[in-house]
């Protein structure tokens, strides 16, 4: 049983919980993630840890309300417990020392994003951080985007905070001025494959994260496989982090859709 320390509303359906799991956050590196059970029985649900704390012993988790179990992850209360999380589980980042490296997040994905944004700026590069959403009220974690960054470009649809215009805009008005070594990129599947495609015309190596395709997260039930490079890889043990070059995202967009709901 892990209990729920903190709670905080970013939007209607996104909850951050900062969670007791001591083990979990001695050992935790940027990029890892954890299964999250509600109640016995529950459904495994995937999550991407969002930030640590080894001495306070907690992590931080971003939980956007979409199905049946992540609602009633959200709608738990401070000193409610979440019956199991597992982890670390996953392939760590490789933080190393680029040059300038752009972080583009969109949506939640900022929370996988931010402690990648952390480490490599305590790894000694200059980091850019390009945030999108549809509107102001969607932008999450900029406070402490900016504290690791040494820009933070704002990005919303409405334009309703920062610039008006889509991430692949602030992504590549950073490339056009000055020279970027590497990218990383976490965020819906479409937002990251179209940022794919645009460092891909510059030649600038770009990692993306696949963890929203995960549902059982030990590889054994097949569902985020998806073709990096030619070949059949695992997001829950191969990944969450791939090559984006390499990365087939018109097949995990359709994979991903094989959950929807018929329409009637």
């Amino acid at each position: 049983m892990n209990k729920i320390l903190e709670k905080q509303y970013f939007s209607e359906k996104v909850v951050k919980l900062v969670v007791e799991a001591p083990s979990i956050a001695r050992s935790r590196k940027p990029g890892h993630f954890v299964i999250v059970i509600d109640e016995a029985c529950g459904e495994r649900i995937p999550l991407t840890i969002a930030d640590a704390d080894p001495e306070r012993g907690t992590i931080t988790l971003v939980v956007q309300a979409v199905g049946e179990s992540t609602q009633r992850i959200c709608a738990l209360d401070q000193g409610d417990f979440l019956h199991n999380v597992v982890g670390p589980l996953g392939r760590a980042t490789d933080i190393a020392a680029h040059g300038t490296v752009v972080c583009a997040g969109g949506g939640v994905g900022v929370a996988p994003l931010l402690p990648i944004i952390k480490a490599m700026k305590q790894a000694g590069n200059r980091v850019v951080s390009v945030i999108a959403a549809r509107n102001a009220s969607l932008i999450i974690l900029e406070d402490q985007v900016r504290e690791w960054s040494d820009e933070v470009i704002i990005m919303t649809d409405d334009g309703s905070a920062g610039d008006k215009g889509l991430v692949t805009q602030g992504v590549e008005n950073v490339i056009l001025r000055e020279k970027v070594d590497k990218v990383v990129t976490i965020g819906p599947a479409i937002m990251m494959k179209f940022v794919s495609a645009l460092t891909k015309k510059y030649e600038v190596p770009t990692i993306c994260s696949l963890n929203t395709i995960m549902v059982d997260g030990t590889g054994m039930c097949g569902a985020c496989r998806v073709s990096v490079g030619g070949k059949t890889r695992f997001v829950c043990v191969d990944g969450p982090e791939f090559d984006a070059h390499q990365v087939d995202f018109d097949e995990m967009m359709l994979r991903m859709r094989a959950y929807d709901k018929p329409r009637k």
